[in-house]
C-alpha cells in the first residue's frame, strides 16, 4: 500500500508541478519505486529494465532536454481555464479505466497458463518458464516487439541530422570518471544476465536495458564519437536490425525443417536461443542509444 501511494503521489508531482527540473527528478523516482513494484512482484529482471529505461536513459533525455531549453521560460503545468475540462475528463476516464482493468484482472484464470508452460517446458530448450514464453511458445509476440522498437529509431533518425549530445563533463568532472568506474559493470552484469536467463529471471531484454544505459552514459561524457563517424554508419545499422535479422532467420530455419514458423527442433534450440539473445541484447543496447542521439548519425 506505502509503494501504490508514493507510485501516485510521484506521478502527479512528475505531471502538475510547475518546476520542470523537479517534474524530471520526480519521474525518475516514480520509475525507481516501479522498480521496487517489480521485485515485490517477484520480477527482478523487469525491475532491472524498469530501472535502466525508466530511471536511466529516459531521465537523462529529459535532463539533457532540459538542459537544452532556453532559461527563463514558462513551465505551462498550470493548466488554463479551457482546459479543465478536458483535465477533469482525462482523469475521469483513467479511473474508470482503472476499474475495468482490476475487474478484469480479478476474474482472470487462476493460475493463469502456468501450468501449461511447465507441461511444455522440456521441448522448449530452456528451463525457464519466461523465456520458454518469451522466444518459443510465443516467439512471434517478441519478434513484434523489436520490429517495433527498429521502427522507432527509424522515425526518430528521420528527423535529420543528430545533435550532439549534450555532455555535461566541463560542469560535473566526476562523471567520467564515474562513467569509467561503472563501464565494466554495465558489460559484466548484461553478460550474467543473458546468461541467467536459460534457467532463471535474466534474458535479452534487462540485459540490453542495462547495457544501453551504460551506452547513455558513454554518450553523456562524450566517449563514443566513433557513433557520430559517417564511416561507421553501415555497421551501426548492421548491428540494430541483428537482433529482428536473427530471429527471422531462426523462424524461417525453423519452418523449413520442421513445417511450423518459429518452431525449434529441439536439439538445436538452446544454442539458436542464445544466439538469438545476445543479438537481440545487443540492438537492443543500441537501439536506446540510437534514441537518444535524436537524428540518423553520419549525414
Amino acid at each position: 500500500m506505502l509503494l501504490a501511494a508514493g507510485l501516485l503521489w510521484l506521478a502527479w508531482q512528475a505531471l502538475f508541478t510547475p518546476r520542470r527540473f523537479s517534474a524530471a527528478v520526480n519521474f525518475m523516482a516514480f520509475y525507481l519505486l516501479m522498480a521496487l513494484v517489480w521485485v515485490r512482484l517477484d520480477a527482478p529482471d523487469i525491475a532491472l529494465a524498469e530501472a535502466a529505461i525508466g530511471a536511466g536513459v529516459t531521465g537523462a533525455l529529459l535532463l539533457t532536454a532540459l538542459g537544452r531549453l532556453p532559461a527563463g521560460t514558462s513551465a505551462g503545468a498550470d493548466p488554463r481555464r479551457w482546459q479543465r475540462p478536458l483535465q477533469y475528463l482525462a482523469m475521469g476516464g483513467t479511473g474508470l479505466a482503472v476499474i475495468w482493468l482490476a475487474w478484469v484482472a480479478y476474474h482472470l484464470p487462476r493460475p493463469g497458463l502456468a501450468a501449461e508452460v511447465t507441461a511444455a517446458l522440456d521441448a522448449t530448450g530452456v528451463s525457464h518458464g519466461v523465456t520458454a514464453v518469451l522466444l518459443n511458445l510465443r516467439a512471434f509476440d517478441t519478434f513484434l516487439e523489436i520490429v517495433i522498437m527498429l521502427a522507432a529509431v527509424v522515425l526518430v533518425w528521420s528527423l535529420g541530422p543528430p545533435l550532439r549530445a549534450f555532455a555535461p563533463a566541463t560542469a560535473l568532472p566526476g562523471l567520467p570518471a564515474l562513467s569509467h568506474l561503472l563501464h565494466p559493470l554495465f558489460l559484466l552484469v548484461p553478460a550474467y544476465l543473458l546468461w541467467r536467463g536459460t534457467h532463471a529471471p535474466g534474458g535479452a531484454f534487462p540485459a540490453g536495458a542495462v547495457m544501453g544505459a551504460g551506452g547513455v552514459l558513454l554518450l553523456l561524457t562524450d566517449a563514443a564519437p566513433w557513433i557520430y563517424l559517417r564511416r561507421h554508419r553501415m555497421l551501426l545499422h548492421l548491428l540494430l536490425s541483428s537482433g529482428m535479422a536473427l530471429f527471422l532467420a531462426v523462424a524461417l530455419g525453423g519452418m523449413l525443417m520442421t513445417g511450423v514458423f518459429f518452431a525449434i527442433p529441439l536439439h538445436l534450440a538452446p544454442m539458436l536461443i542464445m544466439a538469438v539473445e545476445v543479438a537481440t541484447g545487443l540492438s537492443i543496447a543500441l537501439m536506446l542509444m540510437a534514441f537518444y542521439l535524436l537524428g540518423e548519425p553520419g549525414q
